[in-house]
């Protein structure tokens, strides 16, 4: 890549810097927005040694920020206004800044590059101050006193440099603790986290709590994929209620489109059966209710992402970027064995998905939001008689149940036994259809993990022909 030697304003070289770095990296984003999002959380407009590229990065970021494009043509009015970007080219300078951009590879590179000088520059001026304090001849200041001056500037930086809060007092940590308390008392529902719509679930579980990686796991057919949906539908529409939609839900769905996705809620919503849709079979008014029910709650703040096989790396960009241009409140994954990851040098899945849940974890903590992520589980549940789930049978168990706070299962004894269905006409068949009569529709969420509470066994309901989760009206089998 050819690099034009541009003309820049009160640049010193005596300090560590790359100007060309810089301008790669501003003519990449210039060119693909998409860039900002891969490198935003490794620097910002401070990181930038030339304070004409500071200014330029700033423009950027505000006009990203607010949901608009950030080119050479959004940027004029700022170039215009600003004297010292007219001194050199002004928008002649920005359009040779664009053809210097690069991959996004590249971009993550450069920005390392340019992030790791500013640190080096950082300590230069510590260095600096340090010397200067040491050859003081006053001596009301200690040696060991200012070790440790000097001790805590360089943690400052450290911390600082990471863009994120990676601790803070205990004295802070008490004032969340109270905030959260406080948030929970005045709440009608009684509960912190984003609410799943299930009664009985939050009040075990307190709603969904930021930073949080929930899983639901469970064997093909058992409703995770359903109940996933239920908890999605009522979290946005309790954002559009609560906040005037002033937040969103992002949906990740590898497996089913969008369109198979809305038509469940739909079916949820209107009281008609999915595969009916689907083969339309149905009559006037209910295509009429349909289509009324589809208004209502088309201004759901309800985001899906079909993208499949979707690396863990591009969820988290698009992810942030959803946070940014909307706001978040909650992200599920539909699931996690159909997700991939950067890095093809494993040799089996187990690594693999521990880099993946660990991503998850790490974006609920940077996004400050609960993630619920599906897993499939192993066919060792076929095997057992007692087929109610374990933790053992999660798929690449070890760092699932390792990651995740909380990990719940769905278990449906109605589609087991309905498997097991004996010769009509006999004494077990009637006995069989006893059973069945007794358990149609019951099912349970089995919380097998949680960091903040107790685990145990929630009842519920499942409606399979509206695929649709509720809270349930008589206990019908044993926990």
């Amino acid at each position: 890549m050819k690099v034009e030697n541009l003309k820049l304003v009160n640049t010193p070289k005596e300090l560590p810097n790359n100007i060309e770095a810089e301008q790669i990296i501003l003519g990449s984003i210039l060119v693909n927005n998409e860039i900002f999002d891969e490198i935003s959380n490794i620097i910002n407009e401070n990181i930038f040694f030339d304070p004409i590229h500071q200014k330029i990065f700033s423009y950027i970021s505000t006009l990203i920020s607010k949901g608009l494009l950030a080119t050479p043509i959004t940027l004029k009015n700022y170039l215009e206004n600003d004297q010292s970007l007219k001194e050199i080219g002004g928008s002649d300078y920005i359009a040779k800044l664009t053809r210097l951009s690069g991959s996004i590879l590249q971009a993550k590179d450069f920005a390392k590059l340019i992030y790791d000088l500013h640190l080096r520059r950082k300590l230069i001026e510590l260095s600096g101050e340090t010397l200067s304090e040491a050859n003081n001849k006053n001596l009301e200041t200690s040696a060991e006193q200012l070790i440790e001056k000097t001790e805590k500037k360089l943690f400052d930086l450290a911390e600082r440099g990471k863009f994120d809060r990676s601790y803070i007092s205990f004295q802070n940590a008490l004032i969340e603790t109270v905030e959260m308390a406080q948030k929970a008392f005045k709440n009608d529902e009684g509960i912190v986290g984003v609410p799943t719509g299930l009664k009985d679930l939050d009040e075990r579980l307190g709603g969904l709590h930021s930073s949080d990686l929930l899983i639901i796991a469970g064997r093909p057919s058992m409703g995770k994929t359903a109940l996933a949906t239920n908890i999605a539908f009522h979290a946005a529409k309790n954002i559009l209620e609560k906040k005037g939609g002033k937040s969103s839900v992002a949906f990740f769905s590898l497996e089913m489109s969008s369109e198979q996705l809305s038509t469940r809620i739909l079916s949820e919503q209107t009281r008609i059966k999915s595969n009916d849709i689907r083969r339309g079979k149905i009559t006037e008014d209910e295509l009429e209710r349909f289509i009324e029910t589809s208004k209502t709650i088309a201004e759901l703040p309800l985001y899906i992402d079909e993208t499949p096989a979707i690396k863990i790396s591009t969820l988290a960009n698009r992810a942030r970027r959803i946070k940014r241009l909307h706001g978040i409140d909650m992200i599920v994954v539909d699931y996690i064995q159909l997700m991939k990851t950067d890095n093809y040098k494993y040799d089996g899945r187990v690594q693999e998905i521990g880099e993946i849940t660990q991503g998850l974890k790490a974006l609920a903590k940077e996004l400050n939001v609960p993630v619920l992520a599906l897993s499939q589980l192993s066919r060792a549940v076929e095997q057992r008689e007692d087929k109610k789930p374990q933790l053992s049978d999660l798929r690449e168990s070890g760092s699932i149940e390792q990651d995740a706070d909380v990990v719940m299962f769905v278990y449906r004894p109605e589609y087991y036994l309905e498997k097991s269905e004996p010769q009509a006409g006999t004494a077990e068949h009637i006995t069989w259809q006893e059973k069945m009569s007794q358990i149609h529709n019951q099912a349970q969420i089995i919380i097998g993990k949680q960091r903040h509470g107790p685990t145990g066994v929630i009842n519920v309901e499942f409606d399979s022909a509206y695929t649709k989760f509720k809270d349930a009206t008589n206990q019908k089998f044993d926990n």
